[in-house]
Formats: structure tokens, sequence, C-alpha cells
């Protein structure tokens, strides 16, 4: 009996630490965000986009022209970010 349990101890050892440490190697949480300040800058392009868009003034003739460079901002910025996933 002694031989048997003897004989089967490495490989119960070994199914313990395979059960003991999977939770360790199984990470479940998402990855840190690559660039904050790049979607921090988007969303307050985006904000701004909708302030010039629902705002009652012409801010002196130029809410067309931000509006558009606005517009460009938030698309390369968008596309640099997708740049970067590649």
């Amino acid at each position: 009996m002694k031989r048997y349990v003897l004989r089967f101890a490495p490989w119960v050892a070994l199914m313990i630490l395979g059960v003991v440490g999977t939770p360790k190697l199984a990470n479940t949480a998402p990855p840190p965000e690559r660039h904050p300040h790049i979607r921090a800058a988007f969303e307050a392009l985006r904000e701004a986009q909708e302030e010039l868009r629902t705002g009652a003034t012409d801010f002196c003739g130029h809410k067309a022209d931000a509006m558009r460079d606005v517009a460009a901002a938030q698309r390369q910025l968008q596309f640099a970010m997708e740049c970067d996933r590649r």
C-alpha cells in the first residue's frame, strides 16, 4: 500500500499545483488602455464640437472654420488610434 502511495504521490502533487496555480495564470482583467490622453482629447473635441453646434453665437465668423477643424482633429486622432491597434 505504501508503495502505491509513493508511486502516485508526484502525480497528485502535480495535479494540486495545477489546480492551485491556474487562477493566478488566468487573468481576466481587461488590459489597460494604451493611450488614455488621446481618448480624453477625442472626448473633449466631441464636447467642443457639440458646444459649437448648439451655440447661439457665431464666434465672430469663426464657428464654421472651428467646426471643420475640430472634425479634422477628431479624424486624425481616430486614425492614430486605429493605426496603433494593428
